[in-house]
């Protein structure tokens, strides 16, 4: 009997949760099969979201909502509401997890948020989010990576670069640098891994041989080197129009607009002009070799490294005559010394016929023929020469393959090792050349094998990739640099 007034409950009572109104259309199993067995793209046009706002790339995959289709919400509600949620999430959440965050320590210990950071810092209170709203805009996105900005603090991941290890290393190297005689072997040692981007300037100065260990006659050689650069430009510049230099000075003065283009600092008048008096001055002082092509590649990095010295902001976009004059004299000089003591370790390179780099690349094919047999014998194979493609690798020191914050850091442990530029380079070739091994033996033909080893895709490598390629480079080195006959057969 109570169970027949349950029943009868439940059939007089139509609006209990879970109940059909008599109004409802009723619905049968055949129909909800059907429901189940529609396509994404049906579901997809009958569902409306406040978040697809402005969404046209979808609309026009979809082929437009269908006319069946509820209208879309308010925008200006629905950005409203977005706001005020965002806003209330805030409060809620006292210290937010950014991922992309970087910061960046000064000379004096503070820390500078990137522009990145800065942005994202901003008070949200719904002033920045007029513009319509995207799906892409929450998905996480690879790190647009400058050219030059941010040299030593920026991996190819993007992960923040400050670490109590890295805390350590700014420390070991404040001490070493501020000490009256400076260790240059411990330093050395410290700068193998990289050199903090606040004290690279005056570290590449001393490993380079310009700048004497000693801190009292530092000021003292720094003026006499750089009244002695000056002193030749008013001595020979002016003899550029001669006839007997006019061959020089229009190869330099065609191969300086050439010198990294994608990079706007380098296109700024006064700063060709700079390459062009450091360039001509070398050629000048040196006549065994001369001007040749590739050099002025090498001016960069020195530089870059001296101008940022003055600069906080990113180096690849900024004006140089806002500097002071004397400080623009003093980042040319020190360019121009230290450039000439990088050539005096591998002038072959640039004298007639380039017996250096034909030797470099004679010992490459060597060494890769007993690394990687495999990939020597698929040059073989299709008839590729290394001097093809290994000669640009000399003598641009690989410059035209790596972005220059990356040439910047290999040039750390360049500056470190005893034969960096000279020795050393041999290895780094050799792995890099063996990291894109898989590649290579996918090219099946000679064309397009040199169209891959001239365009190398490393526009986002960083400082984790040049890590592990130098770590491999050290590798090859201590396995085959003093054991000639390893491996050969």
């Amino acid at each position: 009997m109570a169970t027949d007034k349950k029943i009868q409950f439940w059939k007089r009572n139509a609006k209990v949760p879970g109940s059909f109104l008599k109004e409802a259309p009723k619905t049968n199993a055949l129909s909800i099969k059907s429901k189940k067995a529609s396509s994404f793209l049906e579901f997809a046009r009958s569902t409306s979201d406040a978040w697809d706002i402005g969404d046209d790339e979808e609309e026009e995959f979809l082929g437009g909502p269908p006319p069946n289709t509820p209208p879309n919400l308010n925008s200006k509600v629905a950005v409203a509401t977005a706001a005020q949620v965002i806003h209330n999430y805030s409060k809620v959440r006292e210290k937010p997890e950014w991922p992309q965050s970087t910061e960046r320590v000064q000379a004096n210990g503070s820390v500078v948020k990137s522009s990145s950071a800065a942005q994202l810092s901003q008070p949200s209170d719904g002033s920045s989010f007029r513009k319509p709203l995207h799906k892409q805009q929450s998905l996480p996105l690879r790190p647009v990576i400058p050219l030059i900005a941010r040299i030593s603090d920026q991996n190819a991941s993007g992960a923040p670069p400050m670490a109590v290890r890295e805390k350590t290393r700014l420390e070991k190297f404040r001490q070493l640098l501020a000490s009256q005689n400076t260790d240059l072997e411990e330093l050395r040692r410290c700068s193998w891994s990289g050199i903090p981007r606040e004290f690279r300037p005056i570290t590449w100065r001393l490993l380079s041989g310009y700048l004497p260990a000693n801190m009292e006659r530092r000021e003292i050689v720094l003026k006499r080197k750089r009244d002695e650069y000056f002193g030749f430009i008013e001595q020979y510049y002016d003899s550029r129009n001669e006839e007997h230099h006019q061959d020089t000075y229009r190869q330099i003065h065609i191969d300086i607009p050439r010198t990294n283009p994608l990079i706007p600092l380098f296109q700024q008048a006064p700063v060709q002009e700079v390459f062009e008096r450091i360039l001509f001055i070398w050629a000048i002082r040196h006549p065994a070799s001369g001007y040749v092509q590739g050099i002025n590649d090498l001016v960069t990095p020195f530089f870059v490294v001296f101008l940022s010295e003055f600069v906080e902001e990113d180096v690849e976009n900024f004006d140089v005559t806002i500097l002071p004059q004397h400080v623009q004299r003093n980042i040319e000089a020190d360019s121009f010394w230290c450039m000439s003591k990088l050539l005096d370790g591998i002038q072959d390179n640039y004298t007639f016929a380039q017996p250096g780099i034909q030797t470099k690349v004679k010992a490459l094919e060597e060494l890769v023929s007993r690394i990687d047999e495999h990939v020597h014998n698929h040059f073989q194979k299709y008839e590729v020469e290394y001097l093809q493609f290994a000669f640009r690798w000399m003598n641009n020191l690989l410059m035209r393959e790596l972005p220059l914050r990356c040439t910047i850091r290999l040039w750390d442990t360049y500056q470190a090792e005893a034969e960096g530029f000279s020795h050393f380079h041999l290895y780094i070739c050799a792995a890099f050349l063996i990291k894109w091994r898989k590649e290579i033996l996918e090219a099946v033909d000679f064309q397009g094998l040199l169209l891959l080893l001239q365009n190398l895709p490393t526009i986002h490598w960083g400082n984790e990739e040049v890590g592990l390629l130098l770590a491999e480079a050290y590798r090859l080195k201590y396995m085959f640099a003093d054991a000639p006959s390893h491996y050969r057969r």
